[in-house]
């Protein structure tokens, strides 16, 4: 049977132990793994492995020897409890034995669980799991998660109360980061709050998200955005120094002058641009994008787009004689004096 989007959350909270095979597939690795991790956690509980009750398996050695399956499935541990059996990395090759192991599976055997990679429609594995009457096949979408995820992560974690701008900047993130790293995240605030009731806050989830790359960028952006020409030397001296490209600085100021163009420019305000923009800004950047975007105005931040354009044209062009670095800092200077 075929188990849609929005029913996994919901099973993977409350497996149904009397299934005899789940299947979850998909093309990032790391969130069929985040999934498949919940899953075995809620089937089995917390000392499955302690306890002997959860077998490990892959698809290659299930190549070699198909038999395998079959026997973990009917084991009899020592200890009670629910058990499972996870088969890693399987394919269609892995059809056969899971075939027998299903048409011998009874109540009370182990659970097999199966995580692989994308499977086409046409895939004998994918197709066995979705016409057997009790096993499910779930796709993991690439998606970032949803506001009812994101809670789910924050209970796991012993995040309690969360006001409104902190879950704002916390789906942001969500889908600025990969789930790995947003996991860790929230696993990070959890730990910060353990022994503190008061809602989480903006300020803290900006303290506890990871750095990006463009983090020494962005205080570069923000001297150029607010006209804090002073501090633009020494701000090009660090990137310098880092190793930072030229190129790359220009590319980036770009990118973020016209993330301030769509907002200025969007029906609904500076506010509603920033809100909708793609990749998501969170957190005190956010804030601080608005402002800008609301003192420039449309009409310079098409003047600071063209002057960026321009700057760009010349780093690449094969004519180019000045040092490239002093090119994008005499041009950064000049914007910062146009957003006075």
């Amino acid at each position: 049977m075929k188990l849609s989007t929005r029913e996994l959350g919901g099973f993977i909270a409350r497996p149904d132990p009397n299934r005899a095979a789940v299947l979850l597939y998909g093309q990032d690795a790391m969130r069929v793994a985040l999934k498949r991790q919940d899953l075995l956690a809620n089937l089995l509980g917390p000392k499955a492995e302690e306890d002997m009750r959860l077998a490990r398996m892959t698809g290659a050695e299930l190549r070699k020897d198909p038999a395998a399956l079959l026997d973990a499935v009917k084991a009899v541990g020592f200890f009670p409890g629910q058990r499972g059996v996870f088969i890693e990395e399987a394919t269609d090759a892995t059809t056969g034995a899971l075939e027998t192991a299903l048409a011998e599976w009874k109540p009370g055997d182990a659970v097999m669980v199966l995580s692989a990679g994308a499977l086409k429609a046409t895939s004998k594995l994918r197709k066995l799991i979705e016409k057997h009457p009790n096993a499910l096949a779930a796709a993991i979408y690439d998606d970032p998660p949803g506001r009812a995820e994101i809670e789910a992560e924050l209970r796991r974690a012993g995040v309690g109360e969360v006001d409104r701008a902190a879950m704002d900047d916390l789906t942001a993130l969500a889908r600025a980061l990969d789930p790995g790293d947003f996991r860790q995240t929230v696993e990070k605030l959890g730990l910060y709050k353990i022994n503190d009731t008061s809602p989480l806050t903006s300020a803290e989830v900006a303290a506890m998200a990871p750095a990006t790359v463009e983090a020494e960028l962005d205080d570069m952006l923000h001297a150029v955005a607010e006209a804090h020409a002073g501090e633009i030397g020494a701000l090009m001296t660090r990137l310098g120094g880092q190793g930072v490209n030229p190129v790359s600085i220009c590319i980036t100021a770009t990118r973020h002058f016209r993330a301030l163009h769509a907002a200025a420019s969007h029906p609904g305000g500076p506010a509603a641009g920033i809100a909708t923009a793609r990749p998501p800004i969170w957190g005190p950047r956010r804030d601080r994008m608005i402002r800008q975007a609301q003192n420039w105005g449309a009409r310079r931040l098409e003047d600071a787009l063209a002057l960026l354009t321009d700057t760009d044209l010349s780093l690449r062009s094969a004519g180019q004689t000045a040092p490239q670095m002093a090119v994008v800092e005499r041009a950064l200077i000049r914007l910062s004096m146009m957003s006075r």
